[in-house]
């Protein structure tokens, strides 16, 4: 998806790093680190300057608009947009975004392309507003991606077969497939069950393979991860989607989300800012967090994709003459 930016917004001042490719001099005194209650924290933590946030981009929307997204791709891959009336004035617009939404706004000016992002969420349960938890919260990652610029597209696993060795031409198996090879990143919700993810989010990192003759679906992506429980908080799913992110050769962010107790966290489906929110509270910003997060990092590894891919075992030794 190409870059489309309003006229009003053509030239906002850009950051000293990137207006002048210089580095910041150091300043000279240097902030202190908290301890978080460790003294050992203050021998360990590196001492850093805090980004310099320009207020033109703290509440700036990078989103997609209407008349410029693809009709077919808005209406099957984006079933967490909102009413214009709700998303310009819901939860994710209120927070001050300066120092991610620069990042994203300068990657748009040199490269012209979006993030993109595939979000795989691991449940098929059917409630009354017929959503589940980790639907929820995959929508709610993918709106905070969506205003930061992203191209967000949310794989629906109704009608995936089990994994087995005969149905790889499936409809829905081919779609997962080129969804992922069209990704720079993933992010992935799963609920847990029985102490771990569910074998519906499994089964779909099942059917995408480690390689397709020379393409590789998911190797040098980024990737995101969050879990939701009905339990107290655990962390078992997102270390064990930790653990297939490795093996499906994917950068994983050091951040990680785990929603406890997840029925008593969204809104009910009939309240404000379009029902079945994320409340207030430290889950939700932990869960922006990852997302921000994720972004940060695939801006400064997406250009790199090449060189990432590039493997010793599998390149031709250089030939001198």
């Amino acid at each position: 998806m190409k870059m489309a930016v309003d006229a009003e917004h053509q030239h906002p001042p850009f950051c000293a790093e990137v207006q002048n490719q210089r580095i910041p001099p150091i300043p000279s005194k240097p902030e202190q680190p908290l301890t978080n209650g460790d003294l050992n924290n203050t021998a360990s933590v590196r001492i850093t300057s805090k980004p310099e946030r320009h207020p033109d981009f703290a509440y700036r929307f990078l989103s997609i608009s209407a008349d410029m997204d693809e009709p077919t791709i808005r209406s099957k891959y984006r079933p967490f947009l909102l009413p214009d009336t709700v998303q310009l004035q819901d939860w994710i617009s209120r927070l001050e975004l300066a120092t991610v939404t620069e990042l994203v706004y300068n990657d748009l000016r040199v490269t012209g392309e979006r993030i993109k992002v595939l979000i795989l969420y691991g449940s098929l349960r059917q409630r009354e507003d017929n959503l589940s938890y980790s639907k929820l919260l995959a929508f709610e990652v993918a709106r905070i991606l969506w205003r930061l610029g992203c191209d967000v597209r949310v794989y629906n696993p109704q009608g995936s077969p089990v994994k087995d060795d005969d149905q790889h031409n499936h409809p829905k198996v081919q779609e997962l497939r080129d969804l992922s090879r069209w990704s720079d990143g993933h992010f992935w919700v799963s609920p847990e069950q029985h102490g771990n993810l569910t074998a519906v989010f499994k089964n779909q990192i099942d059917w995408i393979p480690l390689s397709t003759g020379s393409v590789r679906p998911t190797q040098g992506r980024t990737l995101g991860l969050a879990m939701v429980s009905g339990g107290s908080q655990s962390f078992n799913t997102v270390n064990s989607l930790r653990v297939l992110g490795r093996w499906m050769r994917m950068f994983t962010i050091p951040n990680q989300s785990s929603v406890p107790q997840a029925y008593t966290l969204f809104t009910d489906k009939d309240e404000d800012e379009g029902g079945s929110r994320l409340m207030p509270g430290g889950n939700r910003d932990r869960l922006f967090d990852c997302a921000e997060e994720f972004v940060k990092y695939t801006v400064i590894m997406r250009p790199h994709f090449a060189l990432f891919s590039d493997r010793f075992s599998e390149r031709e030794p250089l030939v001198i003459n």
